[in-house]
């Protein structure tokens, strides 16, 4: 009887790594073409919470806006791999002046999504007022919707400019300093959110003076000193 070979092992293929959403390569950062980051290689992929630390001034500031396509790239890339980025800013002076509903705030978020003649399709209409009663809901205001944000408590805005983010549907979202100023029911309400955003694929870069507050959300962390990105507690910050 002819011996047969044994087949071979079935070839095992390492698994693929989540999507990459913005990657800076020896990236030289500043403002009028004078860098204040030198030497930045990061990634930040989909599914990760990235926690970017660091004194005042040190350019954790540059580094966002660098992901915003707003900052001078003196030398070295900034490749953004997604268009849909969003903002979430630590205040906003214009929510305490404008006469405007937590609704009309949040769909400003619509606005990248919408074509010159969106505002003529009902369809699109709907849809957009659908996002922005799902937003709110997310982020636990939708019985705020037509409230007038200036008289929210601050903890309240802050999550009405989370949800005014999310209506822009991102798929890498910035936040700076997302639990500083806000009470502890709120801060609980923002984690959550962003625990659930994580979760479903979504980028997150947040500019913090305190890790600690965001918990187990943060799966990396970068620390802004002396014009450099460093990686910290293990982390891996270049490519």
């Amino acid at each position: 009887m002819p011996l047969t070979r044994p087949a071979p092992p079935p070839r095992l293929q390492a698994p693929e790594a989540p999507e990459l959403l913005l990657e800076l390569r020896s990236a030289a950062l500043g403002h009028d073409r004078v860098p204040l980051l030198r030497d930045v290689d990061l990634v930040v992929r989909a599914g990760e919470c990235l926690a970017v630390t660091g004194p005042n001034g040190a350019g954790k500031t540059t580094l966002v806006r660098a992901a915003l396509g707003l900052a001078d790239v003196v030398e070295g890339e900034v490749l953004r791999r997604t268009a849909r980025v969003a903002l979430v800013p630590q205040r906003h002076s214009v929510l305490a002046s404008v006469p405007a509903t937590a609704a009309e705030v949040v769909a400003v978020g619509r606005l990248p999504l919408t074509g010159p003649l969106r505002r003529w399709a009902p369809a699109a209409r709907r849809g957009d007022r659908a996002a922005v009663l799902a937003a709110l809901r997310t982020v636990g205001l939708a019985d705020r919707a037509h409230h007038a944000v200036a008289r929210l408590s601050g903890g309240q805005q802050r999550r009405v400019l989370l949800a005014r983010a999310l209506a822009s549907e991102p798929r890498l979202l910035l936040l700076d300093e997302p639990t500083a100023g806000v009470d502890e029911a709120n801060q609980r309400v923002v984690g959550a959110v962003l625990r659930r955003l994580r979760d479903q694929g979504v980028g997150l870069v947040v500019v913090t003076h305190d890790p600690g507050a965001l918990g187990d959300l943060v799966t990396r962390r970068v620390e802004v000193r002396d014009g450099r990105v460093r990686a910290t507690e293990g982390a891996v910050a270049g490519r």
